[in-house]
């Protein structure tokens, strides 16, 4: 490979969406910039409802792109490639006129529950677990079940069904498009017969020409618009030549291709990812599975999930409540005066709608064993943080138990992985050595897109300039600690 230009990586996060100017020749970011600053607001009409105008994403694409490029202060025609990256199992639907016809109902909105429930025994757990190594539970098929039964007008303006990176390569490129892995997300993948699940959309009464035309995960998949090109500075043309879930790009991102390697990210929501070569599930599909971005016929890979909704939204939540002047870094080094185990107090995270580790229930978010005499700020901070790693133990120990388990995760060194506190918690309550690396989501959407348009001969060529930074491991002394805390929090999850 010799090549001097540059690749466009996008994550359109429900938070924020970043974007990241990588140099093919260095591996190295030379700019990276988000929008909003602060965090995008979420639409809640009804308790459990979480929705995004995708237009709202749109806008901050564009005020992110012309950021970067703006800071890079590089000519725009070396921009050799976009990559997009997502937040997972959103539902965005669009009339033929491209126009989308209601908010997204995005990934951390609880209301399709009982009509997952409800496909899940009717469909019969046996096929759903063989075929679709998932209940239909909460996730994008559900959701536009909701839309079919609840809002028929809207549902019969639907031109196309698409996840987040769908809606935005379509801003760009004009063409509307998903891959397999996409379907994945959405639980429309029947594994056994590798293609859209008939018996789901059958029950679900969907027709197959609501969705798109299927593009692999690392193609050429379209190119820059000219009226979008001269709106963004971009050159018309530019080839849009990878997309994926938020989950498996970090995944991505991180180098973490083969089965046993391993994935954390803890921003909105916190997440470990294994990547697998087996169909394997959960039989209450607590954690779930989808194909990986590296999954072909000829060597299969897949990635079982688990997710804990409440996350960096908690600590965001806990920052707000002490006062917006301070930092993040001043919320760490607040909990860091605190002992292992909060002084007795254990918070429940769960306050971001249904979540899949407790089998989709909305246990909701609380906290136990404060004492006004004798807890302060300091002791709120890292109870929240290790109310949070002890909720990843509780799904951890679930995908051990399905085999999908691991010694040593990778994660970016970012979001609450900037917190001494929490890497501490982390490694010594879920047992694992942590690696710290220089990336993020944005960074792995332009590297994949570099694979994507040929650029990379590769995935080692690809993450040739990926260096490990930090190491975070297990300390016997304090391991008994955190188990005695964890512990204490398990009952009172269990007890809720």
């Amino acid at each position: 490979m010799n090549y001097d230009g540059f690749l466009l990586g996008l994550d359109i996060g429900s938070s924020s969406v970043k974007a990241s100017l990588v140099s093919v020749a260095s591996g190295q970011t030379v700019a990276s910039t988000q929008s909003p600053e602060q965090e995008m607001s979420m639409l809640s009409v009804q308790s459990g409802w979480a929705e995004q105008d995708p237009e709202l994403w749109w806008r901050h694409v564009k005020l992110a792109i012309k950021k970067c490029i703006q800071e890079s202060a590089i000519e725009t025609k070396s921009i050799a490639a976009i990559g997009i990256a997502y937040q997972m199992h959103g539902l965005v639907l669009v009339d033929k006129d491209f126009n989308s016809l209601r908010p997204s109902i995005i990934w951390c909105d609880s209301r399709a529950v009982e009509i997952g429930a409800e496909a899940f025994d009717e469909l019969g757990h046996d096929y759903c677990l063989r075929n679709l190594l998932n209940s239909p539970g909460n996730f994008t098929a559900s959701k536009l079940k909701w839309v079919q039964k609840n809002e028929p007008q809207i549902y019969s303006k639907i031109y196309k069904v698409m996840l987040p990176g769908d809606f935005i390569a379509m801003k760009l490129t004009g063409e509307i498009k998903t891959t397999n892995t996409g379907l994945s997300e959405g639980i429309f993948w029947d594994y056994e017969e590798n293609d859209i699940s008939d018996l789901l959309l059958g029950h679900y009464g969907f027709d197959r020409t609501l969705f798109p035309e299927r593009v692999n995960v690392f193609s050429k998949q379209g190119k820059v618009l000219k009226s979008v090109a001269d709106e963004l500075g971009l050159e018309p043309g530019t080839v849009v030549s990878y997309r994926a879930g938020d989950q498996p790009n970090n995944a991505f991102s991180l180098n973490a291709l083969n089965p046993g390697e391993t994935a954390a990210t803890a921003g909105t929501s916190g997440v470990i990812y294994t990547v697998t070569d087996k169909n394997a599930f959960d039989n209450q599909s607590r954690v779930n599975t989808f194909l990986h971005v590296t999954n072909t016929i000829e060597t299969p890979r897949n990635g079982v999930l688990l997710c804990v909704n409440g996350t960096g939204i908690l600590n965001s939540w806990v920052r707000k409540l002490i006062g917006t002047d301070m930092s993040y870094q001043a919320m760490n080094e607040l909990a860091d005066q605190s002992p292992i185990g909060s002084a007795g107090i254990s918070i429940l995270p769960f306050g971001n709608g249904a979540e899949r580790i407790v089998a989709n229930k909305e246990v909701g978010a609380s906290i136990h064993g404060l004492n006004f005499n004798r807890h302060n700020q300091s002791h709120v901070c890292r109870a929240a943080q290790e109310g949070i790693v002890f909720a990843l133990k509780y799904g951890f120990d679930i995908l051990q138990s399905i085999g999908a388990g691991t010694t040593v995760i990778r994660a970016g060194r970012a979001n609450m992985f900037l917190s001494s506190v929490f890497r501490e918690a982390f490694v010594n309550v879920i047992g694992a050595r942590l690696e710290l690396y220089e990336t993020d989501g944005a960074k792995g959407a332009a590297l994949g897109a570099g694979v994507g348009a040929g650029i990379f001969a590769s995935y080692a060529e690809a993450f040739r300039g990926l260096q490990r930074i930090g190491v975070e491991e297990v300390d016997k002394n304090k391991v008994e600690s955190y188990a005695e805390a964890y512990h204490l929090w398990k009952n009172k999850l269990t007890s809720a």
